[in-house]
């Protein structure tokens, strides 16, 4: 039987032996347990994860309300708008070299100075890659430039009065990038959500090397606009 068929028709069997199904976890699903208790507690995913308040057949149960969001004009349009471009490429930057100069500053600010990334003659001799490669965090740090977000005088979402970067969901860094090398953004939008004031856009934005087949660097970035 299925673990879903388990919680579906086995609810007030595991709500009474929790720790017994803990102990029957694997290690890696047991690490996930606790964070599964939470959400589901506070999403109220089973009545027995919250104290059994199972109503009684003839108890009316009032739905769950779920926010409207009200957009601006402005956020409105540009939902509309990039709703029709979802998994299209909606950017892709100019061209920028990565060279030693700027590759030797970055680890001079984050104090990373290994060889691979700083000393040329070893790099030379030692390194698989016959060169100096930047540090995989100032491709990543180099984003904001690649993708255009901190151009004042062409955003990429000119309507929107702030943006704000929330995070990645995921990195990867699939080649390096060589000193010399010159390298771009291409983003590809995944997701327009409203929120409140404002719209969430996830991108997927590839850093391409020029003359290279694979990506310096994949991630998966979130921005939040305000209007």
């Amino acid at each position: 039987m299925k673990v879903v068929d388990i919680i579906k028709h086995k609810t007030d069997s595991l709500a009474k032996h929790q720790f017994e199904l803990k102990d029957l976890m694997s290690p890696v699903l047991r690490e996930y347990w606790a964070d599964f208790i939470n959400r589901a507690n506070s999403q109220q995913i089973f009545p027995w994860l919250k104290d059994h308040q199972t109503p009684a057949v003839n108890e009316e149960v009032a739905p769950t309300a779920v926010p409207e969001i009200e957009m601006s004009p402005e956020a409105e349009a540009l939902y509309l708008e990039l709703s029709d471009k979802i998994d299209q490429e909606i950017h892709v930057g100019e061209w920028m070299s990565v060279d030693q100069d700027r590759i030797n500053s970055f680890g001079q600010i984050t104090e990373d100075m290994q060889w691979i990334h700083t000393d040329t003659d070893r790099a030379a001799t030692e390194s698989p890659f016959k060169t100096t490669i930047a540090h995989g965090f100032l491709t990543l740090s180099l984003l904001s430039r690649l993708t255009d977000s901190v151009d004042e005088e062409n955003p990429p979402f000119p309507t929107a009065k702030m943006t704000v970067n929330v995070g990645l969901n995921e990195v990867r860094f699939p080649y390096p990038v060589k000193a010399g090398n010159n390298i771009r953004a291409r983003s590809k939008l995944l997701k327009v959500t409203p929120i409140k004031r404002g719209l969430e856009i996830e991108r997927e934005v590839k850093v391409e090397i020029d003359g290279v087949r694979r990506p310096g660097c994949v991630v998966v970035s979130v921005i939040r606009l305000y209007f």
